[in-house]
């Protein structure tokens, strides 16, 4: 999955009543419909429910969850966990990866009432394989075969690091997507799928899913489903503090005083870390930046605890300072012997002693590089995105102390994604992609197959334009060592490189929270019961949904 990020904007002073109105009557009615009110930040909506395409109000919302149903329920935030069976009731991988074998459950049927079968799950694969502007996910596929209630696919690669990807693929039907004429852009009017709900209605602000007839599971609790798509963050927060969403994903910087002091009893957030980070990318083709000693200098004066507290308000992006970049608790077993409990610390004095060390001086408080020039750098990142700005705030302060003269660059966000894409930037915060090993994180940040040269766009990846052979060597064989000694082996190699040369500066895990409120419906996640992130968009939202139960 690629970790997305909504503008953040601040919340000034008391907010009022403002956006949207209350999309599920005043804060303290009783909840007779069995009605869940969902909201996102995300402006008015344009009528398409076609579930692959990134920018339908059916992704953007999150409500394509509860129509279309994965083959595996798996879990972002227990990435080491088997997940549940969902659609397929085993899947057999074999030959390294290479083939997978795939049972489809019997007995389920689409909301039209045709059944669904492995010729549909077959069919979900060849229509990803055939249109690539649908094949979110970039999956290498190969052969599809069915026998009976059973799918095969084969690879010409190894699968490891893709697995989760692939099993998490939700399901078509071949009766109605056969059909449709150009399913790259088609709207996706009437949409089917295996899920327990259906479409009841759409506007540009809001839309109603409502319950169905039969399921192939117990039918949920909840008959009917409202996603409000607010105008922005504020009026996204004014709904969460009195009562009228239920919930939601949305960044709030002050959120004790706005939110959850409003009910504390009812109103909740749980925001738990995943395999992917967002820190200070430099652009290593830049001198001194090119230099490690610099690179690591700089992220040893970082007070990660500042950008967590102050930044991301002490819990929207949860702090990172293993040595490795690697999250925990979300990535512990994954992190090399050697790294295990090492945590990154404030030192001053250490980080000078490393630059004059190694060919950097110093002239009076002023940090000269190994050619006598001072080391400056612009710290950029758009206006409206309030958690990095202050981010960078903070990061500007703390190379101060080394000498470093930094200048917060408040961008235009269109000039700024192509800055950052043609690799026109001393250092931005960024994020990495997230999956079920750190092998997408730091494939992200050092992968050669992803290098494009200063100027040249189109990145999907590697935006610090870090070269590293020896890393992209160590990636491969990750993705395709034949047992689970060789990966480890291959990724202390990567955690290595990370900890010498510092391509990146990890400050922060990103995150698959939440907001919620328990005033109509218990059963959520949290840190007791994590069985799924809390985020409405995200795969596990459906299997939120069947958690949850009526409050009295």
């Amino acid at each position: 999955m690629r970790v997305k990020r909504s503008v953040v904007l601040v919340l000034a002073g008391a907010l009022a009543l403002t956006g949207l109105a209350a999309c599920g009557g005043g804060a303290k009615q009783a909840n007779t419909g069995a009605v869940l009110n969902v909201g996102m930040p995300n402006g008015p909506q344009t009528n398409n429910s076609n579930p692959f395409i990134v920018s339908s109000a059916a992704f953007s919302l999150g409500y394509r969850r509860m129509i279309y149903e994965p083959l595996v329920m798996t879990n972002a935030v227990r990435v080491t966990e088997p997940g549940k069976p969902w659609l397929a009731t085993k899947w057999d991988w074999s030959e390294n990866y290479h083939k997978l074998v795939l049972t489809i459950r019997d007995g389920v049927k689409f909301s039209d009432g045709q059944p669904m079968t492995a010729e549909d799950v077959a069919y979900t694969f060849q229509l990803l394989k055939d249109n690539p502007g649908l094949n979110y996910d970039a999956l290498r596929l190969g052969g599809i075969s069915v026998s009976g209630n059973q799918v095969t696919l084969t690879f010409d690669k190894s699968q490891f690091v893709n697995q989760v990807k692939i099993l998490r693929t939700f399901v078509v039907p071949k009766h109605v997507w056969s059909k449709v004429a150009n399913p790259t852009t088609d709207t996706v009017a009437n949409p089917v799928g295996t899920g327990p709900y259906t479409l009841k209605s759409f506007t540009p602000q809001t839309v109603t899913l409502t319950v169905r007839d039969s399921y192939w599971q117990d039918l949920p609790k909840v008959k009917e489903l409202r996603y409000t798509s607010y105008n922005d963050n504020n009026a996204q927060t004014t709904a969460l503090g009195n009562g009228s969403c239920e919930w939601s994903f949305t960044f709030i910087p002050n959120y004790k005083a706005v939110y959850t002091s409003k009910d504390p009893e009812h109103f909740k957030l749980w925001f738990p870390a995943m395999l992917a980070v967002h820190g200070l990318w430099f652009n290593t083709e830049r001198k001194p930046f090119d230099n490690p000693v610099l690179r690591r200098a700089m992220s040893m004066v970082v007070n990660r605890d500042d950008i967590f507290n102050q930044g991301e308000a002490g819990y929207f992006y949860p702090k990172a300072d293993n040595v490795t970049g690697i999250p925990t608790p979300a990535g512990d077993s994954f992190i090399a012997p050697e790294y295990q409990g090492k945590t990154m610390k404030v030192d001053i004095a250490g980080a000078k002693k490393l630059l004059t060390d190694n060919g950097f001086r110093y002239q009076g408080d002023t940090l000269l590089d190994t050619t006598g020039k001072p080391v400056t750098l612009t710290l950029s990142n758009p206006s409206g995105w309030s958690d990095y700005i202050t981010d960078l705030e903070i990061l500007r302060d703390n190379f101060a102390k080394i000498g470093i003269t930094a200048t917060v660059d408040k961008a235009n966000q269109d000039a700024w994604l192509k800055a950052v894409d043609t690799g026109n930037f001393d250092a931005v915060m960024h994020w990495t992609n997230d999956g079920a090993t750190p092998y997408d994180l730091y494939q992200n940040i050092m992968d050669a197959s992803l290098y494009k040269p200063v100027g040249t766009g189109g990145v999907s990846g590697n935006y610090g334009r870090f070269s590293s052979p020896e890393g992209t060597q160590a990636l491969q064989r990750y993705a395709e060592a034949a047992d689970d000694a060789g990966r480890a082996a291959a990724l202390a190699t990567v955690q290595k490189i990370m900890v010498e040369q510092q391509p990146v500066i990890a400050t922060s895990a990103a995150n698959a929270g939440g907001e919620y409120s328990t005033r109509n419906w218990v059963g959520w996640p949290d840190e007791q019961n994590p069985y799924g992130p809390a985020q409405p968009t995200l795969i596990n939202a459906l299997d939120i949904v069947l958690h949850l139960k009526p409050a009295s």
